[in-house]
């Protein structure tokens, strides 16, 4: 299978797990959808995380966040907000990872995202690093969604300009 990429362009982010099921995306139905959603969701992490764990849980399907991962995600991501938004179009570490407007992600993957049937790992590229960074995630055929397994992709990234003692 070729290297293949989606795009997908959000107005707003979700704030709600209401606002994330009327995208049309929360179909859920392509492993590339249900990725591009999970860093939308993430990128209202500092704002409530309550909420944002809510709209992971929908992300998640049948398996639900676990204490684990939501460690996981604290760890990543608390505080540095700029590590969600640099997956977005537009970011840079010149203006402090600040995407434009609507909020655009590509979602990638290549001739390795689908080493088993039902299991996908699609790929981010964060305007902070040199490589893609992968997302894993497991289709339910019963529904035929595609749901998150694990979030890979939040590894630490170059500092923003403003925050950089050295730039």
């Amino acid at each position: 299978m070729a290297n293949t990429s989606e795009t997908f362009s959000f107005s707003a982010l979700p704030t709600t797990v209401e606002e994330l099921k009327a995208f049309p995306e929360a179909s859920l139905d392509s492993p590339y959808k249900t990725a591009a959603l999970a860093l939308a969701v993430l990128a209202n992490y500092d704002k409530n995380v309550d909420a944002t764990v809510e709209m992971l849980n929908f992300l998640k399907g049948p398996e639900p966040v676990s204490t684990f991962e939501k460690q996981f995600i604290k760890d990543r991501i608390a505080g540095q907000p700029h590590k969600v938004l640099s997956f977005f179009k537009g970011s840079s570490v010149d203006n402090n990872y600040t995407p434009t407007t609507p909020y655009t992600i590509t979602v990638s993957s290549n001739p390795y995202s689908f080493p088993e049937e039902n299991w996908a790992t699609m790929y981010v590229k964060s305007s902070g690093a040199d490589s893609d960074r992968p997302i894993k995630l497991r289709k339910k055929p019963s529904t035929g969604q595609w749901f998150i397994n694990e979030i890979q992709c939040l590894s630490d990234i170059r500092t923003p300009k403003a925050a950089d003692p050295w730039a």
